[in-house]
């Protein structure tokens, strides 16, 4: 598997640095054998400079409600305010029942994921099936590489499992898909829309 580590540093607010400091406590205090990664928009918005408060958590080994379970149980070991967990059921029939959970913590608003991958039943097949993934499966499975870069909370460094996500947001300034864009289009053919609509937002090519 490749590693995708770059030396980039990400310029964090003092909201964010507060927010990652609560998630690394949370895993000290809870003593978890966990990693911790922004995911997609985020990471693709502070590497261009700009604000976002679009922050997804991925998680390599827990569900969302649970690693949510574990985040309250530190902060009320530090009389600090526990954070409503709201949690938003997949198709059970796609997603053998991965969910999302989401809470406010240091007054940002973030979605607790696990890692996914996706399976399909046959070539013919366009509707996957959501399992638990990897890093790379996980980037793999996005709409464009520019939206596939992880941001490892636990080292504080940016990861591009592509191999090809930083090239395209900082240097090719392009919008290209993470495998072959006749696969990604077919499975999702709302993905051409939002190549269109990334080009014109970020001024990339297609």
């Amino acid at each position: 598997m490749r590693s995708g580590v770059r030396d980039i540093s990400v310029q964090l607010t003092p909201q964010e640095e507060e927010l990652f400091d609560v998630l690394t406590k949370t895993l000290e205090h809870e003593k978890l054998d966990t990693v911790l990664r922004c995911a997609g928009g985020w990471v693709r918005d502070k590497l261009l400079k700009k604000e976002s408060h679009d922050i997804d958590i991925a998680i390599d080994n827990k569900m969302g409600q649970k690693f949510a379970e574990h985040i309250n149980s530190y902060l009320s070991s530090r009389d600090m305010k526990t954070g409503k967990v709201a949690v938003i059921m997949s198709n059970p029939d796609q997603s053998k029942h991965l969910e999302t959970a989401r809470m406010t913590v240091a007054g940002l608003e973030l979605d607790l994921v696990n890692l996914r991958s996706e399976k399909y039943a046959d070539q013919t097949s366009r509707i996957p099936t959501m399992e638990f993934g990897t890093p790379e499966e996980d980037a793999l499975r996005r709409d464009f590489t520019i939206n596939s870069l992880f941001y490892n909370i636990n080292t504080r460094s940016v990861e591009d499992f592509t191999g090809k996500g930083l090239d395209d947001l900082l240097e090719h300034r392009m919008i290209q898909t993470p495998l072959p864009a006749e696969d990604t289009f077919r499975d999702d053919p709302l993905r051409v829309l939002r190549a269109i609509r990334f080009g014109a937002r970020f001024g990339f090519k297609l």
